[in-house]
């Protein structure tokens, strides 16, 4: 992990890994479209999968959003304005999941979509001439996300 001073915070130390192989303006431009990209795309999956009778008394509860539920708490150990925009865009994922009214099915559209966002991942990261963070650490792949957060929130000046 990237150096850091005991006072840091860990979210800090993990999103300057995190963009320390995103530093290619190409590279960053493709992951504004594509890490969205798959976060919808892997909810989409998620949520195509057949659940539990249990499940089914419960509006919304299916597998997509128990992850996105657990994604939550994972994110809350680290930013809790961050733990609330990932939440967010959670619901924003489920919504669409929701209302999905396609000639393919939910799963069908999401796994093309989300192999050719991957592509973009890798030419991406070609270009930058660094493997994904992921490679090092599974937990990047949550991290990617809240990185694109952060830089939004920045921007608007909310702390994270």
């Amino acid at each position: 992990m990237a150096t850091r001073s005991a006072t840091s915070r860990r979210i800090d130390g993990l999103l300057t890994e995190y963009g320390e192989s995103h530093q290619n303006a190409t590279n960053k431009f493709i992951h504004w479209i594509c890490v969205p990209v798959i976060v919808w795309t892997v909810t989409a999956l998620l949520w195509s999968l057949p659940v539990p009778a249990v499940f089914e008394t419960v509006p919304y509860l299916n597998w997509a959003t128990v992850v996105i539920a657990l994604a939550t708490v994972y994110y809350l150990t680290l930013s809790i304005p961050l733990a609330f925009g990932m939440a967010f865009i959670g619901i924003v994922c489920s919504i669409i999941n929701g209302a999905y009214d396609l000639r393919l099915p939910l799963w069908q559209t999401a796994l093309a979509v989300f192999v050719v966002a991957w592509i973009g991942q890798f030419i991406g990261h070609k270009i930058e001439g660094k493997k994904p963070s992921f490679f090092k650490d599974i937990q990047f792949l949550l991290i990617g996300p809240a990185w694109l957060l952060h830089f939004l929130y920045r921007k608007v000046g909310i702390k994270y």
